[in-house]
């Protein structure tokens, strides 16, 4: 078949690559100039199967109530006179039941396992580089209390069939030595030895050749306007500026603008945009950074080696399409990154950035078929589109070709 993707970040790019292989003629279009620009271009760079437990969950409410008057929160909402927004977080607040948690974890571990596994083969098939990182993720925890509840909770992911080892603090030191340096005292942590990390846009970039290779056009500053629709079916993707494409399938990969495309198409998809912020540390040799990839539970920030380079990320802002730097919460990425790692570079040299992630309330993204027999969805990963690209990838060309996918996940029909 004719398979137009739309959007070329990393879960597009991937779906372009897993629709190639599955022998379809594909066509990705991209309003930015090259792949992987936006959300993919400086993220936290983890592929986390062990993150899998959803922000809506029992102990959320309460936690952001505390957070709603610090600037630095890990999860601000910035209420507005917005409906999407209202509506999005009713849906979270009904998420939080422990039912709800619990499936919704399960969902999301299950694709995020087949994912990582699929990203495995990938590397082995195609050598691709993206300063991959395979030594695991250690996620500290530095409130004893906090760590005691990770304990638990651990063993929990463990019969859900996600390996994490608790460590002390010594332990610790001796996985990353870097944490040796820290100025803030380490209750302890989880180690999820079978997870890892990479430059996201790195990939994305390299994949994309990579896919050209296997025949996929990319067709480059192509802005979408619209989905125009007949008896029942789409019958093109409108671009700005006039002019349109057809195809028999259309796969939709745009992050958060998905939903304002789908809402036009009378698609109503709770997705809303959750702002993330990253600084990224340029290295000289003598300085002192991690090797292994850390996740600071406490902030909710992620600390990768890309390279010569260190990207710490995290936050989560609900404030519309706004892509304005908040320059406090990048700075708090950077206190924390030095209070954990004071050797890591020079601040001077310090790269921000911010991106939209395309947030569900309940973690869970949309993969599958749409109410139109030829439109499908793949959008929605929140925090995890790296963690969850190559699976999201594989299944939904699977879909496309009618074959049924691996993971054991809840296929949307939207």
């Amino acid at each position: 078949m004719k398979v137009l993707v739309l959007g070329a970040g990393v879960i597009g790019t991937a779906s372009a690559w897993y629709l190639a292989k599955a022998g379809h003629e594909v066509t990705v279009l991209e309003r930015q100039i090259g792949a992987g620009l936006e959300t993919s271009f400086a993220n936290g760079g983890q592929v986390s199967v062990a993150h899998a437990e959803p922000w809506a969950n029992p102990g959320a409410p309460m936690q952001i109530l505390k957070w709603l008057a610090q600037e630095d929160a890990p999860l601000l909402f910035r209420l507005r006179a917005d409906l999407a927004q209202w509506k999005w977080c009713l849906r979270f607040l009904v998420e939080c039941l422990p039912a709800r948690t619990h499936r919704n974890t399960v969902q999301i571990l299950n694709l995020a396992t087949y994912s990582r596994r699929e990203l495995g083969k990938l590397r082995a098939e195609t050598q691709i580089e993206y300063d991959a990182v395979t030594r695991g993720i250690l996620h500290l925890y530095t409130d004893e209390h906090a760590f005691e509840e990770a304990i638990a909770a651990a063993a929990t992911m463990r019969e859900l069939g996600c390996e994490l080892e608790i460590k002390s603090p010594a332990q610790c030191v001796a996985i990353e030595p870097a944490l040796g340096a820290s100025t803030v005292a380490i209750a302890g942590a989880t180690y999820a030895p079978d997870d890892e990390s990479g430059d996201a846009a790195k990939f994305t970039r390299n994949l994309a050749l990579l896919c050209a290779t296997r025949g996929v056009k990319f067709r480059y500053g192509s802005a979408i306007r619209g989905l125009s629709v007949a008896d029942g079916r789409i019958a093109g993707v409108v671009l700005e500026g006039g002019g349109a494409l057809t195809a028999d399938a259309y796969v939709v990969a745009l992050g958060s603008h998905s939903a304002p495309l789908l809402g036009r198409a009378g698609i109503a998809l709770r997705i809303y945009p959750a702002k993330g912020y990253s600084v990224t540390i340029p290295l000289a040799p003598g300085d002192e950074a991690p090797m292994v990839p850390v996740a600071d539970s406490g902030t909710k920030i992620v600390f990768s080696r890309l390279g010569q380079r260190l990207r710490a990320a995290g936050t989560a802002e609900l404030n519309g399409y706004n892509m304005d730097i908040n320059k406090v919460r990048c700075e708090a990425i950077v206190r924390r990154t030095f209070e954990l790692f004071p050797r890591a570079g020079n601040r001077a040299n310090i790269e921000y950035w911010t991106g939209l992630r395309p947030a569900t309330p309940n973690n869970v993204p949309y993969v599958g078929r749409s109410r139109y027999p030829n439109l499908y969805l793949n959008t929605g990963h929140g925090t995890l589109g790296w963690t969850m690209a190559c699976g999201s990838g594989h299944a939904i060309a699977d879909i496309v070709s009618g074959t049924r996918p691996e993971p054991e996940f809840e296929f949307c029909t939207a």
